[in-house]
């Protein structure tokens, strides 16, 4: 499919957008190999999740599911699960293959883990060499997948991650939880945190400091019941949509705060977006809020590169945003980028410039100067994010904008284009040509 989206006013009003991604691949996880039966609440039913519901389906998990959104997990224990039947698919998950890898290295089976032709070209090293160190004994095509793995006994680690990354935190830590020893990891820099606060929900012991995870192996997870707050990198969408409306105002309700995911609003704060963060409470261990969204007169300034880990899902919309302020926005610090489900900077430059936005690329980021966004085509590259990030776009642009190839939206926000409308957002889905499949 492809999106077109027309210029149009948004709508007060009063939207939940799906599940945390990162928080619902985890609650399968840890709830498959915990005592006792996990019940989740607001559950993401997107393909990348139910790709990993389907993995451990198939290693004896079972699942039982009122609705769409609520998840019984019938717990195997730590040395439950089954040999596969066959090769288990991620789809477009770069989360669930880095963390299955970990689940997976310690087993006393075989197993192989693949993906769709965009993760087959997603770089795997980063969780190879630390999991290799612990005594797996992982196969890959050139540090890419598809992973092969011989579930082996594996050994406590000190590991100091050279690149932060929370997929590769938590691989670690799954693996640990196999492993005799205790594991270290020490970050570079924060990142999110969502399975070091399940993992204690769920009775683990551990020690967490600000860069540094301590966890003895051979502990055991006791069932829970887990309820997931609404995803903050879906909220951005609506976010960017609310504040570079004429007049609106728009709440988000039962959103996700955790403290390692708020890059995003404070980036956009920081170039004068108007964004309450009102009634806080708990969801179990995360953080949740209520946002208020006002339209808002944006300025271009420096992001402060020390904040990349803390949004690193939500810079397609940080460049519509910069794209659309006042002034010059550079961005640095943010090489990460290339290696998601695109090279998301590569990919948002060559959009912006044909949208009529000036963009001056480096490796690890990029320098947009700020203005008026006209009409065009764009190309997604199969990414969801970019996919996204552009349909908000189209709703200030001077006139219509294209969208080709946003069938991976589903992935991550079900329901995108339902939600836009309901806000007066005029985006609609069309069948791709030949010529644009062709493309």
């Amino acid at each position: 499919m492809n999106f077109v989206v027309e210029p149009s006013p948004l709508k007060n009003g009063t939207v939940r957008v799906p599940g945390d991604k990162s928080i619902s691949h985890r609650a399968l996880i840890l709830g498959a190999i915990a005592e006792g039966k996990t019940t989740v609440h607001g559950f993401l039913d997107g393909e990348d999740c139910l790709a990993s519901l389907a993995a451990l389906q198939s290693m004896g998990v079972r699942f039982d599911r009122p609705s769409a959104t609520h998840l019984v997990i019938e717990g195997v224990g730590a040395a439950g699960l089954q040999a596969p039947a066959g090769v288990l698919d991620m789809g477009n998950s770069g989360t669930a293959m880095r963390l299955f890898a970990g689940l997976l290295a310690g087993q006393t089976f075989s197993s192989q883990l693949t993906g769709d032709a965009s993760l087959s070209k997603r770089p795997m090293n980063r969780v190879i060499k630390p999991l290799t160190m612990m005594g797996a004994q992982i196969q890959s095509d050139d540090g890419k997948p598809p992973l092969i793995i011989d579930g082996q006994k594996l050994n406590g680690v000190v590991y100091s991650m050279p690149v932060a990354s929370a997929q590769v935190k938590s691989a670690i830590l799954l693996a640990g939880l196999c492993a005799d020893g205790e594991v270290v990891v020490l970050e570079s820099a924060v990142t999110r945190d969502h399975t070091e606060r399940m993992l204690g929900a769920m009775g683990v012991k551990l020690s967490v400091g600000e860069t540094q995870i301590i966890m003895h192996g051979g502990q055991q997870l006791q069932a829970t019941d887990i309820q997931v707050p609404a995803d903050l990198s879906s909220a951005a969408f609506v976010i960017l949509a609310a504040i570079l409306s004429s007049d609106a105002e728009v709440t988000i309700t039962d959103v996700g705060v955790n403290p390692t995911r708020t890059g995003v609003i404070e980036i956009l704060k920081a170039m004068g977006a108007d964004i309450a963060i009102q009634n806080v409470r708990l969801f179990g261990e995360e953080p949740v809020a209520d946002l208020t969204v006002r339209s808002s007169s944006l300025q271009g300034i420096d992001v402060d590169p020390a904040k990349a880990s803390l949004a690193i899902d939500e810079f397609p919309v940080l460049f519509i945003a910069a794209a659309c302020a006042e002034g010059k926005t550079a961005f640095s610090g943010i090489g990460e980028l290339r290696i998601k489900e695109s090279d998301r900077i590569a990919a948002m430059a060559e959009g912006l410039r044909a949208l009529s936005v000036a963009v001056d690329e480096t490796e690890d980021g990029a320098v947009i100067h700020g203005g008026k966004l006209y009409g065009g085509k764009v190309r997604s590259h199969g990414d969801h994010r970019i996919a996204m990030a552009f349909a908000v776009a189209g709703s200030v642009a001077e006139w219509a904008v294209h969208i080709a190839d946003t069938d991976a939206v589903g992935t991550s926000f079900p329901g995108f284009t339902e939600c836009m409308q309901s806000l007066g957002i005029d985006i609609v889905c069309e069948q791709r040509s030949g010529a644009d499949q062709s493309s």
